[in-house]
């Protein structure tokens, strides 16, 4: 079975094909497309480029398209992406302006060109919906949480796949096999000694996440992606109350100090230099302060989330870095790790910086906790779930 992955950016769009056989999985085909201005001719063409390679020449040849939704409202899970989908995603909209209306308008495109090849979303935030309810919520009056003002988690997919690739690495099928099911069956019981995860993926967006037994108990972004650890040019966790005083003081309007939350600030408006995290490292090494408190503050903030959910696991068998950042930065996962030894952490310094874009350990062999890097694979969760969802239905 062909299940075509599509992923929609407020300017981009990015596509993989993958095919199922039996136990097998292969990516037949990936691409994209950048500086989108119309994302409906961005389809025509993948649709276009595909069938000119040979690997989708009619619908027939498609048998499901899973987009990587990021949030709606009122709706989250593996569900098949129909009104009610585009409904939630615009209601929304204002919350994930860069993702929710190009997805809305993938899912209808998709439904002019592919009439009958089944379509499924798998949200972002579905990772999060065992979540404690206590970890959910916000402070705030009964009214906002009723409209959804709560901690919604984001990059699903992405710890999703680590909570089922470590339970496989670290020889727990048991919990493999839970975390594949989720979706489909919920958290079906397990036997055994607890499986504890804290999961990093630390890229041009970032977010720290819990795992017990598969399962997310918490993450470090919130209401919003705009939240939690600085992210490339987005400020991350910021007390509400900066926003009017900035309105007051600098008489700027609201629009454009949202605008520079989230175009202006994280590791950009720290750094002063940039929103990539090679290019800060290199300034810092060049003496650059500013450049060098940026990978600072983002180091604090990482150890401020590995802490917390260490804390609330009551300890851990693994820590996981993961996407660009977290597979490649081998001084940035030693500072974030570094003097955790009474936490039963210890780093084997030759395995991390020989470690960059693979998947591997790199604790100490005497090391309680393990330390992992598995490179990220969203779209793959995606293709999968969509499969399942697909078979569920039939």
């Amino acid at each position: 079975m062909n299940i075509l992955v599509a992923n929609l950016g407020s300017t981009s769009f990015k596509f993989r094909l993958f095919r199922f056989d039996g136990p097998g999985v292969a990516c037949l085909a990936k691409g994209g497309y950048e500086r989108v201005a119309d994302h409906g001719r961005a389809i025509d063409d993948c649709l276009a480029e595909l069938k000119a390679a040979g690997h989708v020449r009619s619908a027939a040849d498609l048998h499901g398209v899973g987009f990587k939704t990021v949030l709606g409202r009122n709706l989250t899970g593996c569900v098949p992406a129909d009104e009610r989908v585009i409904a939630a995603l615009e209601g929304f909209k204002e919350i994930a302006p860069a993702h929710n209306p190009p997805y809305a308008a993938g899912i209808r495109r998709f439904q002019e060109k592919l009439p009958g090849v089944p379509l499924v979303a798998l949200f972002e935030t579905a990772f999060y919906q065992w979540v404690p309810e206590a970890a959910t919520r916000y402070a705030v009056p009964e009214t906002w949480h009723q409209a959804g003002v709560r901690r919604h988690g984001f990059h699903g997919a992405s710890h999703k796949f680590i909570a089922e690739r470590s339970a496989e690495l670290l020889g727990r099928p048991d919990i493999a096999e839970r975390v594949r099911g989720l979706y489909q069956a919920g958290p079906v019981p397990v036997a055994g000694p607890p499986f504890r995860v804290i999961s990093c993926h630390l890229g041009g967006s970032s977010s720290i996440t819990g795992i017990r037994d598969g399962v997310a108990i918490g993450t470090s972004m919130g209401l919003s992606p705009q939240s939690g650890l600085p992210q490339n040019n987005r400020v991350g966790d910021l007390d509400s109350a900066a926003v009017p005083f900035v309105l007051k003081t600098f008489g700027l309007p609201l629009a454009e100090i949202e605008r520079q939350m989230t175009k202006e600030g994280g590791l950009l408006g720290l750094s002063g230099v940039g929103n990539d995290v090679r290019d800060i490292r290199a300034a810092a090494t060049a003496g650059n302060p500013r450049a060098r408190l940026a990978l600072d503050v983002l180091v604090h903030s990482a150890r401020h989330w590995l802490g917390a959910f260490h804390w609330e696991l009551g300890g851990c068998e693994a820590i996981v870095f993961t996407a660009g950042i977290g597979e490649n930065d081998a001084e940035l996962r030693a500072a974030i790790l570094r003097d955790l030894g009474g936490l039963g952490v210890e780093l084997d310094p030759s395995r991390n910086a020989a470690l960059r874009g693979a998947e591997g350990e790199i604790s100490a062999p005497a090391s309680r906790v393990k330390v992992l890097v598995v490179p990220a694979n969203e779209e793959l969760v995606v293709a999968r779930e969509t499969l399942r969802c697909i078979a569920a239905r039939n």
